[in-house]
């Protein structure tokens, strides 16, 4: 798990403290070293053995679930806030990392084509999405929220906090949602707000954002993005056509969030929300004379619901696109690119394979498949012991429960007894993982026949 680049940087990291403690150089001596350095020592070595009770997140034989490490200079400079302990709801308590925090989600902005905006950063992707959420239902009371089968279910619970109504919206078989059912939802008048889903979590599938935004012109509804998982590969050059079209649209929706915390190479938790229209501050109004005395400038706790939110995760992100810029063409872009090949070799291996039925072609970096049988439900049941078989050899992946339409079952000869196939998944998050495409077939060769 340590590199010597991770060795090296504790080096960095004590001269950076060096720096940042010249700073307050002028203040009087206040020693506050801990006076048990032996049993602080102890507990931090219990909690090391006990952090050894986890599955390998950090290496490419894990390709299960969407847990990306965070970049090196990420954790650093995490680390590095923390001797500060910023809280980036006022000035007060954040000045540097209020600052910080500004200017990374400006650059995120600018990723998706906004020069002005809203925007400020959250806990993660639900609280980035309620934010949405509780903006639209501002601005259509008493309308709908509508959002694919696909789409995280944390939409229909978030609609129900707020007091909306929620719609569900069929999708295609490729766990897309499909235009023609929105069109029909659309002409009844409830719908208010229409949930974009630019990456499912299960598939990796992108909603039809064309089709979309054309559907918007006609019935004037919001529409949100919701690219918490797969908003980044908006920097990505390998994309197919048909994804970069709706990759091109995603400046035109009103509102959208991104997660850091996924491809953004954070630690959790750090979400995005964006408003293409800044006016929309006007919903967060309220006053704090205790909390915003310091300063007549806007302070991020105006414009977000939360309250205290950590300024180290603003630091940490403001370091890593320093290091590596949201640009096309640039290192953090060929990350992605390279992470979506993998997923397109895993994905060509197994559809020549004739033990496996994969499903369609990933979108982003996410595959499924699922092993060959006479039935489907046998192909359930052979899924969950390749699972455990790969888990044995150390290659960690997961089981997702689709619907069968995502597979030809017909074509490969499949019985279909039930409506429903649990399937192996795949996320290919981490660069490296296209230098170990063999070695995960070779595991998965291996668990198939065990």
């Amino acid at each position: 798990m340590s590199s010597q680049f991770e060795t090296e940087g504790f080096e960095i990291l004590r001269k950076a403290l060096e720096r940042l403690d010249a700073g307050f150089a002028k203040l009087p001596a206040a020693n506050q070293t801990p006076k048990d350095l032996p049993q602080l020592e102890s507990v931090l070595l219990e909690v090391a053995q006990r952090l050894q009770d986890n599955y390998p997140y950090f290496h490419p034989l894990y390709a299960g679930q969407m847990l990306k490490p965070p970049h090196p200079v990420a954790r650093l400079a995490y680390a590095l806030a923390m001797w500060i302990n910023p809280n980036n709801h006022a000035l007060d308590g954040g000045r540097a990392s209020s600052g910080m925090e500004r200017e990374a989600v400006a650059a995120t902005a600018r990723m998706f084509g906004w020069p002005t905006h809203l925007g400020h950063l959250c806990s993660g992707g639900t609280m980035a999405n309620l934010e949405a959420l509780w903006v639209a239902g501002q601005l259509a009371p008493g309308k709908k929220i509508a959002a694919s089968q696909q789409a995280h279910y944390t939409h229909q619970r978030l609609s129900q906090v707020l007091g909306l109504q929620f719609e569900s919206v069929r999708c295609d078989a490729r766990g897309r949602m499909d235009p023609r059912a929105l069109e029909s939802l659309l002409e009844r008048g409830e719908i208010g707000t229409v949930v974009a889903t630019i990456g499912t979590t299960a598939t990796g599938s992108v909603d039809p954002l064309p089709s979309l935004v054309d559907l918007q012109s006609r019935f004037g509804f919001r529409l949100h993005a919701d690219a918490a998982y797969g908003g980044y590969f908006i920097l990505a050059e390998n994309l197919s056509a048909e994804t970069r079209a709706a990759y091109e649209c995603l400046g035109q929706v009103d509102s959208l969030v991104v997660d850091p915390h996924k491809h953004g190479l954070q630690p959790y938790g750090c979400g995005c929300v964006l408003f293409r229209d800044p006016s929309v501050g006007r919903f967060y109004k309220h006053d704090s004379p205790y909390t915003y005395f310091s300063s007549a400038d806007l302070h991020l706790g105006e414009i977000s619901l939360e309250c205290s939110r950590p300024g180290a995760a603003a630091v940490a992100l403001w370091a890593t696109q320093k290091l590596l810029p949201l640009v096309k063409g640039g290192e953090f872009a060929s990350m992605l690119s390279r992470s979506h090949a993998a997923a397109l070799g895993l994905y060509d291996r197994l559809r020549a394979d004739a033990k496996w039925l994969t499903a369609f072609a990933p979108e982003l970096d996410i595959v499924i498949w699922t092993p060959r049988a006479t039935r489907a439900s046998e192909a359930s049941v052979k899924a969950q012991r390749v699972f455990a078989e790969a888990a044995r050899r150390n290659l960690h992946l997961a089981l997702a429960k689709l619907p069968i339409e995502f597979f030809d079952v017909k074509g490969a000869g499949i019985e279909r007894d039930c409506e429903t196939l649990t399937c192996l998944r795949s996320v290919l998050m981490k660069p490296e993982h296209l230098e170990w495409i063999d070695q995960l077939v070779e595991i998965l060769d291996r668990a198939s026949d065990a």
